[in-house]
């Protein structure tokens, strides 16, 4: 082992748009002993245009709250992931945290006695839905305080129509393609290049989701953030030869297109896919629903490895969490509300996600002309996957650090090896084991 594990699952990830604020209307009255308390939360958009944005779901969530919890007001902020961690930063900061934040990281928020644990919150039969590995993913020094949202794993995604006119695959694209090594991957992206693709290999480590990309080929490479103790391995040789290769290989041979991977952000490399200008790239679930959106046919195989034998996954949880406001009584609710298995799949299904409970798992498996067909690849790829190192309190700075630095060691002339010490050295510094 080299970090946590997911070996059940749930998926998602996180892309979008600006801050969008939604303000329920519900009646006077309240839970017992309270009156006119009102709940601020700050979520993370998933959606990857006005239309399908986050705020949509939230907003009917605070309504039916509302209306069920009279005298109970739920504002929600939804901000794109390129920014929602340090909008909840700075409140935190300023002395303003938001009730319940759906965020990144929840770690140094719990390290630090702000948050309520699970224990304090939910009712027994919520806390118990949650699947398993995620709840324990969700734990500080044994006590929980980090709620999964959604989960996913990362799939190699390419466009069969443009692999099969650069003779990678063939026309009828029925036998699809199974790359095993960084050296097919490489031939492909050449291939693709010589017929004329403008991004044989989308690579975005721009700041939207740089350590999600990072990880992937890290953990393709042998590597991974931390080693079988559960300390910092930024710096492994492992870790540098991955750069190495994007930066030599993929980079340096024209192979990513025309945008620096570290101005690259994820969701503008899915949009280069859905309309038909990126070859392959790394994706999530929901970039199935926005590629068939533009008729796009494609196929989804494991990222290739360096060697090409088998190597972990990466897996993604995104967090809730509950701030010491006062109003312990009310976010519970709210929160129990918010993990009905009727809310869970409502967003799941917005987004061809999985859930994070046992219930809205169950409940979306059993669902006629649902998307779990769809969704199984990503489910055969949760074995074994490994999930960020979330119980670090240090993470979500390292997280950032990494988002900031980590283009640089692709560009022609980078050094992985210097860039990636200097990384690994203060996430050390912050993790004192």
């Amino acid at each position: 082992m080299k970090g946590r594990y997911l070996s059940l699952a749930a998926s998602g990830a996180a892309l979008c748009l600006t801050a969008v604020t939604l303000t329920g209307c519900g009646a006077a009255g309240g839970l017992t002993g309270d009156n006119e308390v009102t709940l601020r939360v700050v979520a993370a958009d998933y959606g990857d245009n006005p239309q399908n944005s986050s705020a949509r779901y939230w907003k009917g969530l605070a309504d039916g709250f509302q209306k069920a919890n009279p005298g109970v007001k739920v504002e929600v902020s939804v901000y794109s992931w390129s920014e929602v961690d340090a909008k909840v930063a700075d409140m935190v900061k300023a002395g303003k945290a938001p009730d319940i934040a759906q965020i990144g990281a929840y770690a140094d928020y719990a390290a630090a006695g702000k948050l309520y644990s699970t224990a304090e919150l939910l009712s027994v039969k919520t806390e118990a839905d949650f699947l398993a590995p995620l709840a324990d993913a969700g734990k500080v020094k044994q006590t929980q305080y980090g709620m999964p949202f959604v989960s996913s794993t990362r799939l190699l995604f390419y466009n069969e129509k443009l692999l099969a006119d650069a003779g990678v695959i063939g026309k009828d694209a029925k036998a699809g393609w199974q790359p095993k090594s960084w050296a097919d991957l490489e031939a492909a992206a050449k291939k693709l290049k010589g017929a004329g693709v403008p991004t044989p290999f989308a690579l975005p480590l721009g700041r939207e989701e740089a350590q999600a990309e990072t990880m992937m080929w890290m953990l393709a490479g042998g590597g991974g953030y931390t080693d079988n103790e559960e300390s910092y391995s930024i710096d492994s040789p492992d870790n540098v030869k991955a750069l190495e290769f994007l930066r030599d290989k993929m980079v340096g041979q024209g192979l990513t297109g025309p945008v620096e991977p570290g101005k690259l952000d994820r969701q503008a490399a899915f949009d280069g896919f859905t309309k038909g200008e990126v070859g392959m790239l790394n994706g999530h679930p929901s970039l199935m629903k926005q590629a068939e959106a533009k008729g796009v046919k494609f196929g989804m195989v494991p990222l290739p490895t360096a060697t090409g034998s088998a190597e972990p996954a990466m897996g993604v949880a995104d967090w809730v969490m509950a701030f010491k406001n006062g109003h312990r009584a009310q976010s519970g609710k709210f929160l129990d509300y918010l993990y009905e298995p009727k809310n869970v799949t409502a967003f799941t299904d917005m987004y061809d996600l999985l859930p994070a409970t046992t219930s809205g798992y169950l409940a979306k498996q059993g669902a006629t002309g649902g998307s779990a067909p769809q969704l199984k690849p990503f489910l055969t790829a949760l074995p074994g996957s490994r999930l960020y190192p979330v119980g670090k309190k240090s993470w979500a700075g390292v997280s950032e650090d990494i988002k900031q630095n980590i283009g640089k060691t692709v560009q022609p002339g980078g050094q992985p090896a210097k860039v990636l010490e200097e990384i690994a050295t203060a996430a050390r510094a912050s993790d004192p084991r």
